[in-house]
């Protein structure tokens, strides 16, 4: 008999689970965390593969289609093949793709691939070498782009670019992010800055509106609107000439996707987040660990979803940043 699947009180129906699988990293990039990192979870904190593999199980049964790998970087947890292996087993037909910062790809994109990876999301902020390692403090650009063609030697495909635009920093890029999406054929995307840093330190003024973004990018190569066939956070275009790849913006603070969402988070040590800037968590992790059922776990995850609020609150002045930055939390 097929369940219910996971709705929230706003009727807004859950699909798509990111999986934090480490708050670890390999790069320090000034949006997200200090130069030093972070003090990382315990070992003994962090759920194992099974226990991923579990959980992904549960929501499967409820529904969850896409899932996607997230970190930290994905790719630092060690022998990342084999839980991709695991989760084929358990949700055979979901969509199943990482973000990554692609530095590591070179070695494991092929092996992913086997495995049973879909597609990988590689987060680029500069093409420009000297501003990609001042962004990322880490001199790793030709690294990345190294990964990135293993990755579509691999199959790994279509591949996506993120690229978080920081007004002042590197939004005289978006033009050339462009021009690589029609040589490559890759997906850009745009993100807005969000207020997802450990250091508290977001500003708004560092917000490039998407909108401007697409400006910029229309006076160099005219675009043409795609027609979304489902729930997504990005507006995508397409090139009006023909030329290959596209570019895409998601407007999270300038102009908000929440009454869309479908999205759900867990994180590396077990709790579950109805939205990237919940202040609350549920514990899955302590009651899978004490024997929970899976209809037990399935009650949690459907009670907190149903509490689910019906969006952020960054343009609103009582807006309260959540305390775990976005790399703790999961992309």
């Amino acid at each position: 008999m097929t369940k219910p699947p996971i709705i929230d009180r706003f009727g807004r129906i859950a699909t798509d689970l990111r999986i934090s699988v480490t708050d670890r990293c390999n790069f320090r990039c000034t949006y997200c965390m200090p130069a030093e990192g972070l003090q990382w979870l315990p070992k003994a904190e962090i759920l194992t593969f099974e226990e991923i593999a579990r959980l992904t199980g549960v929501f499967h049964a409820l529904g969850v289609r896409t899932v996607r790998l997230t970190g930290g970087e994905p790719t630092v947890r060690r022998d990342l093949s084999e839980l991709v292996r695991l989760l084929r087993t358990v949700a055979a037909d979901v969509d199943l793709s990482m973000t990554t910062n692609g530095l590591l790809l070179d070695v494991l994109a092929a092996p992913l691939k086997e495995a049973g990876l879909d597609r990988v999301n590689v987060s680029v902020d500069s093409l420009l070498r000297h501003r990609f390692a001042e962004m990322t403090r880490r001199d790793a650009l030709d690294g990345v782009m190294r990964g990135l063609r293993a990755a579509e030697a691999a199959g790994l495909s279509p591949i996506k670019l993120n690229c978080v635009v920081l007004n002042g920093t590197n939004d005289d890029e978006v033009a050339d992010f462009a021009a690589f999406a029609r040589e490559t054929g890759y997906d850009v995307r745009f993100i807005e800055y969000m207020p997802l840093d450990a250091d508290h330190g977001w500003e708004r003024a560092k917000v490039l509106p998407s909108r401007e973004v697409l400006a910029r990018i229309a006076e160099r190569f005219p675009l043409i609107a795609e027609v979304s066939d489902g729930p997504s956070p990005a507006s995508s275009y397409r090139f009006a000439d023909g030329a290959p790849g596209s570019v895409g913006v998601i407007a999270s603070v300038t102009e908000p996707f929440c009454d869309a969402c479908d999205r759900m988070r867990l994180t590396a040590d077990g709790q579950f987040r109805s939205c990237l800037f919940a202040l609350d968590e549920t514990n899955l992790r302590d009651p899978l660990r004490a024997g929970a059922t899976d209809a037990e776990l399935e009650a949690l995850v459907r009670a907190a979803m149903w509490e689910k609020w019906s969006g952020h609150r960054i343009n609103h002045p009582d807006f309260v940043q959540p305390q775990r930055s976005m790399s703790a939390i999961g992309g």
